[in-house]
């Protein structure tokens, strides 16, 4: 099965801090891309990752040819036409970027949105990828999306991570026939705050070619990491499954990202938190939501 994001990244800053470097990374068959990538270092304000780590909220690249991206021949060789850059901060320091990068063709349909607070009391889409999706692209910019409304509205209003399916049915979803015109089924959104200002990045996706196979969301409750909420192409009953696990600070993959703060991406899902029997996927990222320097969600991605 086809997943939209073709490509995810970890990079870190290095001893000094003043640079990032490759953390880790899920590249599928592209490993000539993958070993461009391994070598590079980016600074403050260079490249994608370190674009966002000076504008300090996620940032979207649409087109690598004549921009700052530095590694354009050989994502145009790999087929990647668009990059996504998140910055996970916490208070003014940067803990690490994660960069998502997607390849424009008529068999993935989705878009990767990024909200910012336009006022008081509404948001407005500051940058996105939409793929072949012109329409809702142009529906989606003129849209104001109140706190509450919305998969960024609500996870404004909450502070938390949204995971909607069948979203065209969803009364909350302002855009439901319009995304239903799309294609669009499933969709994610994740709040990121840093000095003050509100940033949501959304995730949409339709059946054929999802984010990613499985979409997790879990929270701490007490000294455990429990699951919230799931998604899976194959399974509905995703939380129901995973709502019998839990997980403890630095045991496990899960664990190690509620003790450090730090992203991770893993190859195998051999770590405790995960029954084999359960889940056969072979690789994970798991993105933590951080808010005031504690830990407010986990949301993985499998693949």
């Amino acid at each position: 099965m086809k997943t939209f994001i073709k490509v995810t990244e970890i990079w870190i800053p290095d001893r000094d801090r003043t640079q990032l470097e490759f953390g880790s990374g899920l590249y599928g068959a592209l490993t000539d891309f993958k070993a461009a990538s391994e070598q590079q270092r980016f600074a403050y304000d260079e490249g994608l990752p370190g674009k966002a780590w000076a504008a300090g909220h996620p940032i979207v690249l649409t087109q690598f040819e004549h921009s700052y991206f530095k590694r354009t021949a050989a994502a145009q060789q790999a087929g990647l036409t668009c990059g996504i850059a998140l910055p996970i901060f916490s208070g003014d320091f940067l803990l690490a970027v994660v960069v998502f990068l997607c390849g424009d063709d008529e068999d993935h349909a989705g878009a990767i949105e990024v909200w910012r607070q336009a006022s008081t009391e509404a948001l407005q889409v500051m940058d996105g990828y939409y793929g072949t999706l012109q329409h809702f692209e142009s529906i989606s910019k003129q849209v104001n999306m109140v706190k509450g409304n919305g998969i960024p509205g609500i996870a404004w209003e909450t502070g938390m991570p949204v995971l909607m399916e069948d979203i065209s049915k969803v009364i909350t979803f302002s855009r439901s026939a319009d995304a239903q015109q799309a294609g669009i089924t499933t969709g994610l959104g994740i709040p990121l705050l840093n000095n003050g200002q509100i940033y949501v990045m959304t995730f949409l996706s339709a059946k054929a070619t999802p984010i990613a196979k499985r979409i997790q969301i879990w929270i701490p409750e007490g000294d455990k990491l429990v699951c919230q909420q799931g998604y899976s192409k194959t399974s509905n009953n995703l939380a129901e499954i995973f709502e019998t696990i839990s997980v403890a600070k630095g045991v496990g993959a899960l664990g190690r990202v509620w003790l450090t703060g730090m992203p991770l991406v893993t190859g195998n899902l051999e770590d405790e938190d995960y029954n084999p029997e359960l889940d056969t996927l072979s690789s994970m990222l798991a993105i933590p939501v951080i808010e005031q320097g504690k830990l407010k969600a986990i949301v993985t991605f499998l693949f």
